[in-house]
């Protein structure tokens, strides 16, 4: 069985930096892509950022390119979000989520696993 699981949330100030851990276990040929989500209190859950099961192809959400990176060991079973120059509005739970060979997608429907999250707040 399949599963994530996230680590590595805080409490920061704006302009502070963060790393995301997501650790997958039961991959079996390691064919999953990863995903990070966030949600904010009173908002739908968004996607992130993404990496491909293969590792070629990353995408990120408008709001964080240029600002988050998303990185995978070659094993396929952990990923980091490096965050950096964190906003106010970054404010959420961020869950990681694995693709059963996805190509990372931004749609939450075409992830079949989620962890249970991890809570990042930066305060103004």
């Amino acid at each position: 069985q399949v599963q994530v699981v996230e680590s590595g949330g805080g409490l920061v100030q704006a302009g502070d930096s963060l790393r995301l851990s997501c650790a997958a276990s039961g991959l079996g040929h390691s064919t999953y892509a990863m995903g990070w989500f966030r949600q904010a209190p009173g908002k739908e859950r968004e996607f992130v950022a993404a990496i491909s099961w293969t590792g070629a192809t990353t995408n990120y959400a408008d709001s964080v390119k240029d600002r988050f990176t998303f990185a995978r060991n070659d094993a396929r079973n952990m990923g980091w979000l490096q965050m950096n120059r964190l906003k106010p509005e970054d404010t959420a739970i961020y869950y990681c989520a694995a693709d059963n060979y996805g190509l990372g997608s931004d749609q939450r429907q075409n992830y079949e696993v989620w962890g249970q999250g991890t809570q990042v707040t930066v305060s103004s």
